[in-house]
């Protein structure tokens, strides 16, 4: 199945259709396969839809991301940055490189559950990144 056919199979599950704005998004998002600001988004997307927007990027990303298709989370540098919605997990990023790498969120489900026990709060989502050194920029 194309990932045209994927997420327009998981917005019309929602009531919703797929626009010609979603899918160039979703497909940058799908294709690229890393986080991409919503500039570098409104960049690429406008090679697939040269009449795109960028104020209609924006709103596209509020409504995919609310919509669980698309997951916001801030980057190293603390802006805002987005990527595909498929498995949940988080980030271990280097300080010095700029190296990433991914933790399964059931490595942090302990974590979780504490939380919510603590708090009385009960989490609906969350992206966690984590910040240090590589192994080797460590050398």
């Amino acid at each position: 199945m194309s990932c045209a056919n994927e997420y327009t199979l998981q917005l019309r599950a929602r009531g919703y259709r797929m626009t010609p704005q979603r899918l160039a998004i979703l497909h940058v998002l799908h294709h690229e396969g890393r986080h991409l600001s919503p500039g570098e988004i409104y960049t690429q997307a406008r090679r697939e839809l040269p009449g795109l927007a960028e104020p209609t990027v924006y709103r596209t990303l509020e409504f995919l991301a609310e919509n669980d298709l698309v997951r916001p989370t801030l980057n190293g540098n603390g802006r805002l940055a987005y990527e595909i919605a498929r498995h949940e997990h988080h980030h271990l990023i280097c300080r010095q490189c700029s190296a990433e790498m991914e933790v399964d969120h059931a490595a942090l489900k302990p974590m979780y559950a504490r939380l919510e026990t603590e708090s009385g709060y009960r989490l609906t989502d969350s992206h966690l990144t984590f910040f240090g050194i590589c192994p080797e920029c460590q050398e």
